[in-house]
């Protein structure tokens, strides 16, 4: 069992044949990966990294069955390529393309208002399953390790930090999302979590949130309200200026609900497990799932 990716999935590439693309998707198919069609238009009727080349999402997906998207097309295109692949019916995409206008964004999410197709990103490391060897983006594969633990999070360094300590101590991950950390993005914590929730597969969660917006207020309420799986959350940023954008385009204080002390006092009230530096949520999580034996 996992979430949103499994082996069956059937993935596209959009930007496939650029430098970016072109490498991380070898990455992902050296992983396990089932990269069936790409799509670069102009460049139907060709083959790259051993996968048929396609003018458009919706040729590809008649052709291929392909069910899924994996986007690394530029900023100022990214957004007509995500609704492109809404369009073409795909259960999903991870857009890893960072830098996409806000305002093109707005549109994007009233577009996909109703839409069968969930959006991980933009601007995020994409998602993995472990024990499915299926990995979608950016993330370094070697360092996961099956399991029954998931991570959600805001941040890719702090993604891969969180597998890391998990890894190290032999806690495996079920499924690690990559939610993107601009102002407007795909899927919450909330959706997310509530996937999690409702994995038989999944024990535990760990929830790396950051300074900016008030995505883990929400993400506090849900988990007070619905999950019964004990959350270990970090939240970044603490030391950041008021007023001044930390890394991601939405890593911004913007008034008291923004920063990181009130997120971390909404989480810990939620019964959430919060700690204070990325070093401890390895230890953290082997913690609770001990005292839950």
């Amino acid at each position: 069992m996992s979430i949103i990716v499994r082996k069956e999935t059937r993935l596209l590439v959009q930007g496939i044949t650029g430098n970016e693309g072109s490498y991380h998707s070898q990455r992902c198919q050296e992983y396990g990966t089932n990269i069936v069609a790409g799509v670069t238009p102009g460049k139907g009727g060709t083959s790259h990294l051993n996968v048929p080349v396609f003018n458009s999402v919706e040729e590809s997906v008649k052709q291929t069955g392909a069910n899924g998207s994996m986007i690394f097309v530029p900023p100022a295109f990214a957004a007509d390529a995500i609704l492109e692949a809404v369009d073409a019916g795909v259960d999903f995409i991870a857009c890893i393309t960072e830098g996409i206008p806000v305002l093109d964004m707005v549109k994007v999410a009233k577009y996909m208002q109703g839409k069968k197709t969930r959006l991980i990103g933009p601007n995020c490391p994409g998602i993995i399953t472990p024990g499915e060897r299926c990995k979608i983006g950016i993330m370094p594969g070697n360092i996961h390790k099956d399991g029954r633990v998931g991570v959600v999070s805001r941040s890719g360094t702090l993604t891969y930090e969180t597998v890391a300590q998990l890894t190290e101590r032999g806690l495996g991950q079920s499924t690690c999302v990559g939610i993107g950390g601009d102002p407007i993005v795909g899927s919450s914590f909330v959706d997310i979590l509530a996937l999690f929730e409702a994995d038989k597969d999944t024990d535990a969660v760990v929830m790396v949130g950051e300074i900016g917006g008030t995505k883990e207020q929400d993400a506090a309420r849900f988990i007070k309200e619905h999950m019964k799986k004990p959350v270990v959350s970090f939240i970044a940023g603490g030391s950041a200026p008021q007023g001044r954008r930390m890394g991601h385009a939405g890593a911004i204080i913007t008034g008291a609900s923004a920063t990181a002390d009130a997120k971390k006092a909404a989480l810990r009230d939620a019964g959430a497990t919060v700690v204070d530096t990325p070093s401890q949520m390895g230890e953290a999580m082997a913690k609770v799932l001990a005292d839950r034996r």
